[in-house]
């Protein structure tokens, strides 16, 4: 990765307000810890714009700081011209990517895109499950996905041509 060329990436998820936020939060703190928070710009959005606006849902935050993250920042939707201000657009399930590809009918963009579990170690599926409607372990259990993806995520950012 160039050293002095920063790499935009963002997270996807319907509401942009769990997934997406937690996808967000966990990989910023996950550059930080490793001394690259200087080389990344990271955000977050939604395929739909019903929470433009909101924060990160409170059951999220609350299970994200148990682990020492703090999600902050505001619900928005998911734009065309974010195909070119990121590098890479991160979706949480196949139903977020197909919502992203079909703003890029071309397939002008497609290189940018990808799914958040194709970089786990060992993905049992290829979906984030969306938590909202479940109880806590829901959260839980999209966070440890996240967690076991940054790694992959930072070497396949690394990876790309400047």
């Amino acid at each position: 990765m160039a050293q002095n060329k920063k790499k935009h990436v963002l997270f996807v998820c319907m509401g942009n307000i769990c997934r997406s936020p937690a996808g967000e939060g966990l990989f910023r703190a996950f550059v930080a810890q490793r001394g690259l928070a200087d080389r990344f710009e990271i955000d977050s959005a939604g395929t739909i714009g019903h929470h433009t606006g909101e924060p990160p849902d409170s059951r999220m935050r609350r299970a994200a700081a148990a682990r020492g993250y703090d999600l902050t920042g505001s619900a928005r939707q998911f734009a065309a011209e974010d195909f070119e201000r990121f590098d890479m657009i991160v979706a949480m399930d196949r139903s977020n990517l197909q919502g992203i590809r079909a703003l890029d009918p071309g397939g002008r963009y497609r290189h940018k895109t990808c799914l958040m579990l194709e970089n786990h170690p060992a993905p049992r599926t290829l979906d984030v499950p969306d938590p909202y409607y479940g109880g806590p372990k829901g959260f839980e259990e999209v966070l440890d996905l996240i967690e076991q993806s940054c790694e992959g995520l930072l070497t396949r950012l690394q990876e790309q041509q400047p």
